[in-house]
């Protein structure tokens, strides 16, 4: 198993600024939560491992709130209050294991590239089914090991992929982890969305190291992959959008 990322170290110092969402993006994820969300509004949800709140005031502005954005890194969540505050959203310290909300209390529930974070996923998936409302939706965001994408910076740091693949579960797996807290799927989908205008923009988006992919990778393998992507960004004559994938899972209770 891989180590354990703290997120009170160093990512927390960079994450909002390395991952901050462009328009394009931002209306993709608009348009996706109201799809695939409950009909319901206004509805309650729970941004779980919300970070630096990147989502939470954009499924306030989606479901009406009151959103709930739960993370268990202090540093992270002082960054959320500070620079992703919203009338409709409330930052708590929780984690998976522990959701410091009613039993039944939310319609929709989110994890957006955080469950893999997660240690004990078992009784992360019972707190999620816990928490939510009979006929409530979970939506969780992920490359899955068994079905892996094509992510742009994985060209330059092959070493990170092989990383991921590790990091990231296989799809069978959380499926039937949450068919058994009576969570059925709705629906899968591949998700394909933009990072940055142009390669010089990628690049140093990603000096920050706000992917704690980072983190799992030797210092000479970083440097080698850098190298590479310098190299790809000074033949870059016309800036292309860089774009990623993942996959969309979304789940019910019954």
């Amino acid at each position: 198993m891989l180590k354990v990322v703290d997120y009170n170290e160093n990512q927390h110092k960079v994450y909002a600024r390395g991952r901050v969402l462009d328009a394009d993006s931002t209306q993709l994820w608009l348009e996706m939560f109201a799809a695939q969300g409950p009909a319901t509004r206004p509805a309650t949800v729970l941004d779980l491992g919300s970070g630096t709140g990147r989502f939470s005031p954009l499924l306030a502005q989606v479901f009406g709130g009151p959103v709930y954005g739960v993370e268990p890194s202090d540093r992270m969540r002082e960054v959320a209050a500070e620079q992703a505050a919203h009338p409709a959203v409330t930052y708590l310290a929780g984690r998976a294991e522990a959701i410091p909300l009613e039993d039944a209390s939310v319609d929709v529930a989110l994890t957006m590239l955080s469950f893999h974070h997660v240690r004990d996923r078992a009784a992360g998936a019972a707190e999620i089914a816990r928490v939510l409302k009979p006929g409530g939706r979970y939506l969780t965001y992920t490359p899955f090991s068994d079905r892996f994408p094509d992510i742009h910076w994985h060209r330059f740091f092959p070493e990170a992929r092989e990383v991921e693949k590790r990091m990231f579960p296989p799809l069978a797996e959380i499926e039937a982890l949450f068919a058994g807290v009576g969570l059925h799927k709705v629906s899968l989908t591949r998700i394909e969305h933009s990072v940055s205008p142009s390669l010089a923009d990628f690049r140093e988006r990603l000096s920050l190291r706000a992917i704690s992919t980072f983190e799992h990778m030797s210092e000479d393998d970083i440097q080698r992959g850098f190298a590479r992507l310098d190299a790809a960004v000074a033949a870059e004559t016309e800036p292309q959008t860089v774009r990623t994938q993942g996959d969309l899972l979304v789940l019910a209770k019954a």
